[in-house]
């Protein structure tokens, strides 16, 4: 056996082991933050329970009891709402990048895109509060009162005093962060539709509309599904933007003009202050049922991801 051969066989090996090691690294980390967190929760565990401390309202440091039903629903509620806002307007967004954008004005909206993303949070929480929130108390919810609010049942939603520190300006703020996440994963899948499939499209005589709609967006369906887990991901952990303009207000809200609070705000606010061991670990059960709840989340947008790929 030569020498370059041995070292042939040595490098090989070498590539082999690093690869192996780097594929796991991810899950060896996963699993180590869930241990870690459910060594420091489980005092909180063993006193509440899971169903206990799941639907329990309450939250009161001076008693020592402890529920996540608030901070879980908020958290559902913003991350959701800002999906609603986000993926149709991202999708706008990559639509006319690709398809109506003149050659001059794609680079230039792309960057900006791209630069949106850039931005730190707590830049957008300090435009939220001190913009945002006084235009949406004065001018955006009075509007949606007026109009959305008087539908039956819809109008529920938009009830209560108009202060623009609540779940609907939370919301808009997550929208446009997770905007530039949706909009660029969903321009560069829209970006990857083989010509010969939209000039066939057109040569049969379909529209510019109808070559979007039948032809790149099903073609594209799995690289856009991706990029709204991402958003997703993204809207669920995001702390300090929500924080400026949520309130902190421990309640189940009703109306999506009330102040509420979510799993990662109570986490900013809470935590330096938590002077009792069922306090610290009643806030690391909330963390970690936002780690199980991300977790169960993004493996069901695996679940349907793969799903569509097979049919």
């Amino acid at each position: 056996m030569t020498s370059s051969f041995k070292r042939e066989i040595f490098f090989n090996l070498a590539y082999l082991i690093i690869t192996f090691l780097a594929s796991f690294i991810i899950i060896f980390l996963a699993l180590g933050i869930f241990l870690v967190l459910f060594k420091e929760a489980y005092p909180a565990i063993k006193t509440f329970g899971f169903l206990g401390f799941l639907l329990s309202t309450e939250w009161d440091p001076v008693k020592e009891v402890f529920g996540a039903a608030p901070s879980l629903i908020g958290t559902l509620i913003t991350s959701l709402l800002a999906l609603t806002i986000a993926v149709p307007t991202a999708l706008g967004i990559a639509i006319f990048i690709n398809e109506v954008a003149p050659s001059f004005l794609k680079d230039f909206i792309s960057t900006g895109i791209e630069l949106l993303a850039a931005i730190p949070s707590i830049i957008y929480g300090m435009w939220g509060l001190f913009t945002l929130a006084p235009l949406m108390a004065k001018y955006i919810e009075p509007f949606l009162q007026e109009t959305i609010g008087k539908l039956p049942l819809i109008g529920k939603l938009f009830e209560g005093t108009p202060l623009g520190i609540d779940l609907l300006t939370a919301s808009v703020i997550l929208s446009i962060m997770i905007i530039p996440f949706t909009a660029s994963v969903a321009r560069d899948s829209l970006a990857l539709t083989p010509p010969v499939l939209k000039e066939s499209a057109y040569a049969i005589g379909a529209t510019k509309w109808e070559v979007i709609k039948d032809v790149m967006l099903p073609y594209s369906k799995l690289g856009i599904i991706g990029g709204i887990g991402l958003s997703l991901g993204r809207a669920l952990g995001e702390t300090m933007a929500v924080a400026f303009v949520l309130g902190n207000v421990n309640k189940i809200p009703t109306s999506l003009l009330e102040a509420s609070t979510t799993v990662t705000v109570k986490l900013a606010n809470e935590f330096t202050e938590a002077d009792k061991d069922i306090h610290l670990a009643s806030l690391f059960y909330l963390a970690l049922l936002l780690f199980i709840m991300s977790f169960f989340i993004l493996a069901l947008a695996k679940l349907l991801f793969l799903k569509i790929e097979r049919r």
